[in-house]
C-alpha cells in the first residue's frame, strides 16, 4: 500500500500524511498550522500564500521533487495578474498535494503574527557616528577657472570643515550636479568614515540644509529571527524596532541544517542567501514606514550574526564551518556598501558594516555581546550566557575571556515541541504548577492577568490559547521538576505516581496537561515526554559549554551571571537554575542584559571607535571549540539529569525544594523519551 505524501510546515515544525489533491489550506486546517483565509479558500484574498521549498532536507527526511504540488492554475494566474504574487509563492487554497513537500508560512500569512522580543535596550552610548551631515556653500562655475562640481565640492569642505580630501559613491556622484543646482549651490552632504584616519566618503547628498535627519540601522540577524533597531544617527535615539523570522528556517532549523543543504543541494547557498536578504530589504522598508520616514535616510547598517548567518549574508558557501576545522572564509570585519551586498531596499550607496567573528561558530554576535557587557573589564568572573537556535557563551574578567558557542537548538524557542509555537499573541509564556493540587495556572502573551484571575477568559477570547512559546515550556519543565510530577531523570510520573490525572498516558509514556481547548475547538497544550527530552538535549548542550569554559579556568563556580537574548528577558533566573540551565549562584547574582548582541550592534553603529574596540578585544578573546573537546561529552551526559547527576547544586537546594522521585519502574536508570522502555538484559 503506497503511503500518502508528506506535508512538513514550517516555521511550526507541524507535519502530517495527506491524500494527493488535498488543498494545502486544508492540511493547515487539520495540523493546526498558523495559515490566514479570509474568503473561504476562493482564491479572493490571498491570505493564504504560501511558499513551496524543494530539494533535500535531510533534517526532515524527505527530497521534495519538481511536481510535488499541482500546477499553477487560473485563480492564481488572475491573482497574479491584478495584485502581484512574490516570485515562488503559491496560494494555499488553489495549491494541492501531489508528493512529499515543505511549505513555509511566511509572517503575512499568519493569523497570529510573530512576537519578536528583542526589543532595544536603553543604554548611553557616546555618539561618534561613522556618517556625519556637512552643510557646504560652493563656489559656482566659472568659465576662467574649468573645476568640475565635485573638485569644488571637495575645496569647500577643506575650507569650511577642514575635510582634506573625499571620496564619492559613484551612485552619488551622478546625482551632484542637480543636486547643486537645485539647492542653488547650497548643499547637504552625508560623509562616511571607515575608520578615524580614513578618507570620508560621500554616499549622499541633498539641495540647501538637510533637516530630514539622518538613520542607520543595527540588525542582530539570528537564525530564528532577524531584528532591528532604527536609529537617529544625530541622537542616538532608537525610533523603531521591528522584526521577521529569518526565512532560511525553511531550509533548516539549526545551523547545520542549512550547511546540509548548501552542501547537499547546488546552488543551495544562494538560494538562502536571497531568501534572507529578501527579508532585509522588507524589514527596512517596513521599520522606515513604522517610523514615518523615507528608507533613503538609512545611510548606515550594522550586522552581528553567528558565523553561519554571517557567510549566508555575505553570499559565501557555508560548507567549511561544517567540518572540522571550520575555518571561516574571513573572521575580520567587512565594510561594504548596499549595493555591494545585493539589498534593493536602501540606497546603494548605503554602508554596511559587519563586526568581525572570533573564530569558528563563535561569531560576529559573540563579539557584538563582548562589546556591549565587556566581560574582560569585570573585575568578578562573569558568565555571560546568549541564547538562541545556536548559544553564545563568554566567560572572563580582567585575567582573560573565553568564548564558545553550544548547539542547543530550537527548543528554547518553542519549535520541537508539541504544542511549541513562537512567541506570539495567545501563547503560554508562563506557567505554576501547585505542588499539592498539581493544578497549573498560566499567563499568555497579550493579557498580564494569570489564568486563574477574573477576567482572564474574557481578554483572552480574541487570541485564545494557542500553545506553548520556549519560555513557558522552560517554566513548565521547571515546575514540573519542582512539583514532583517529573524525576531528576526526566521521567514523567503516570497518574497514580503523581496524584493527579493531568498525567496522562501516552503509549508507554505519559504527558503533563496544561490546558484542554478541546471542548471550544482549541487545542489541548500538553508537556509531553518527547518534549522534556527535547529539553534536555537543549539544556545539556548549553551547560555543558558553560561548564567546558570553567574547566579551562580550572574553577567550579562562577561570580555571576548574566543572561542576555530574549532568553535572559523573559526566564526567572530560579527556573532556569531548576532545570540545570546556568551554574549553581545566588539568583541575586543572576543579571539580565536583554539583547546584549543587538546593544553590541547599535553601540557600533553610533561609536566609531568601538568599532576600532571591537577589532582589537576579538583577537584577545580565548575560543574553546566544543567539537572537538573530549570532555565535553561528558559534561553533557551528566547535564541530561534535571538539575544534574553530578553538580550538587548547594544554593539552589537551600532555596527550593527538589522532591526525591522515582518514575522508573522497569529498574533501569535511563531517562528521558528513552526512561519508560525496558533495558534489555543480557543471557548469563
Amino acid at each position: 500500500m503506497t503511503k500518502d505524501p508528506l506535508v512538513i510546515f514550517t516555521p511550526s515544525g507541524k507535519r502530517g500524511n495527506f491524500p494527493v489533491g488535498t488543498p494545502v489550506l486544508t492540511a493547515a486546517r487539520q495540523l493546526g498550522v498558523d495559515l490566514d483565509s479570509v474568503c473561504g479558500g476562493r482564491g479572493i484574498c490571498s491570505k493564504c500564500q504560501i511558499t513551496p521549498s524543494y530539494g533535500d532536507f535531510p533534517k526532515h527526511g524527505v527530497t521534495v521533487e519538481d511536481g510535488a504540488l499541482s500546477e499553477w492554475n487560473k485563480v492564481e494566474q488572475r491573482y497574479d495578474d491584478k495584485r502581484g504574487l512574490k516570485p515562488g509563492r503559491r496560494l494555499g487554497c488553489q495549491a494541492t498535494v501531489q508528493g512529499d513537500i515543505v511549505i513555509d508560512v511566511p509572517p503575512e500569512s499568519q493569523v497570529h503574527r510573530q512576537v519578536v522580543r528583542k526589543a532595544a535596550t536603553a543604554r548611553a552610548i557616546e555618539m561618534d557616528p561613522a556618517t556625519r551631515l556637512y552643510f557646504i556653500e560652493v563656489e559656482e562655475p566659472d568659465m576662467h577657472e574649468p573645476t568640475g562640481d565635485l573638485e569644488r565640492v571637495a575645496n569647500a569642505l577643506k575650507a569650511q570643515w577642514d575635510i582634506d580630501s573625499i571620496e564619492i559613491d559613484f551612485d552619488v556622484q551622478k546625482t551632484l550636479q542637480t543636486v547643486l543646482r537645485k539647492g542653488k549651490w547650497q548643499i547637504t552632504v552625508a560623509l562616511n568614515k571607515l575608520s578615524s584616519d580614513a578618507t570620508p566618503r560621500i554616499t549622499a547628498v541633498w539641495p540647501g540644509l538637510h533637516e530630514g535627519g539622518l538613520y542607520g540601522l543595527a540588525i542582530d540577524l539570528g537564525s530564528t529571527t532577524v531584528a532591528a533597531h532604527l536609529t537617529n544617527l544625530e541622537t542616538g535615539e532608537v525610533v523603531a524596532s521591528s522584526g521577521i523570522m529569518n526565512p532560511q528556517i525553511r531550509f533548516g532549523e539549526d545551523l547545520m541544517s542549512r550547511v546540509s543543504y548548501a552542501m547537499m543541494n547546488a546552488g543551495g547557498d544562494k538560494e538562502m542567501t536571497n531568501a534572507v536578504r529578501d527579508a532585509i530589504d522588507t524589514l527596512a522598508q517596513e521599520i522606515a514606514t513604522e517610523a514615518g520616514i523615507d528608507v533613503d535616510l538609512i545611510l548606515e547598517t550594522v550586522f552581528v550574526c553567528n558565523p553561519v548567518m554571517h557567510h549566508l549574508l555575505l553570499g559565501i558557501d557555508p560548507v567549511e564551518l561544517g567540518q572540522a576545522p571550520f575555518a571561516l572564509a574571513t573572521s575580520n570585519e567587512v565594510q561594504i556598501s548596499a549595493a555591494e551586498l545585493g539589498l534593493k531596499a536602501l540606497r546603494s550607496s548605503s554602508r554596511i558594516y559587519v563586526l568581525p567573528c572570533i573564530a569558528g561558530h563563535v561569531g560576529a554576535d559573540a563579539a557584538a555581546v563582548a562589546l556591549s557587557e565587556e566581560p574582560g573589564k569585570s573585575e568578578d568572573l562573569v558568565l555571560i550566557i546568549d541564547v538562541g537556535t545556536n548559544a553564545e557563551i563568554l566567560l572572563g574578567d580582567t585575567k582573560n575571556v573565553l568564548a564558545c558557542s553550544s548547539p542547543t537548538g530550537p527548543a528554547f524557542e518553542g519549535a520541537q515541541i508539541s504544542s511549541g509555537q513562537r512567541a506570539a499573541p495567545g501563547a503560554i509564556e508562563a506557567l505554576r504548577i501547585d505542588p499539592i493540587t498539581k493544578e497549573p495556572r498560566f499567563r499568555v502573551i497579550g493579557c498580564e492577568l494569570w489564568s486563574d484571575e477574573e477576567g482572564f477568559a474574557e481578554k483572552t477570547a480574541a487570541t485564545g490559547i494557542t500553545g506553548i512559546c520556549g519560555s513557558g515550556i522552560i517554566e513548565a519543565v521547571a515546575e514540573m521538576r519542582i512539583a514532583g510530577l517529573l524525576d531528576p531523570s526526566g521521567l514523567i510520573g503516570n497518574s497514580e505516581q503523581t496524584g493527579t490525572a493531568r498525567c496522562e498516558a501516552e503509549g508507554r509514556t505519559n504527558a503533563y496537561l496544561i490546558y484542554d481547548g478541546s471542548a471550544d475547538g482549541g487545542p489541548r497544550v500538553t508537556v509531553t515526554q518527547g518534549d522534556i527530552r527535547a529539553i534536555q538535549l537543549a539544556k545539556s548542550a548549553l551547560y555543558a559549554g558553560a561548564r567546558l569554559l570553567m574547566d579551562t579556568r580550572e574553577t567550579d563556580t562562577v561570580d555571576r551571571v548574566v543572561l542576555a537574548g530574549a532568553f535572559g528577558a523573559h526566564i526567572s533566573p530560579l527556573h532556569a537554575m531548576v532545570l540545570g540551565m546556568i551554574p549553581d549562584v545566588p539568583l541575586d547574582k543572576v543579571q539580565s542584559a536583554g539583547n546584549a548582541a543587538g546593544t553590541g550592534a547599535r553601540i557600533a553603529l553610533c561609536n566609531l571607535s568601538s568599532r576600532r574596540t571591537i577589532e582589537r578585544v576579538v583577537r584577545e578573546i580565548t575560543k574553546v571549540e566544543t567539537a572537538i573537546e573530549p570532555k565535553f561529552q561528558e559534561h553533557f551526559v551528566n547535564a541530561n539529569a534535571i538539575p544534574h547527576a553530578t553538580d550538587p547544586f548547594p544554593i539552589l537546594r537551600g532555596i527550593t525544594t527538589l522532591p526525591d522521585v522515582s518514575f522508573n519502574t522497569n529498574g533501569g536508570d535511563e531517562g528521558g523519551a528513552e526512561g519508560g522502555r525496558r533495558r534489555r538484559r543480557r543471557r548469563g
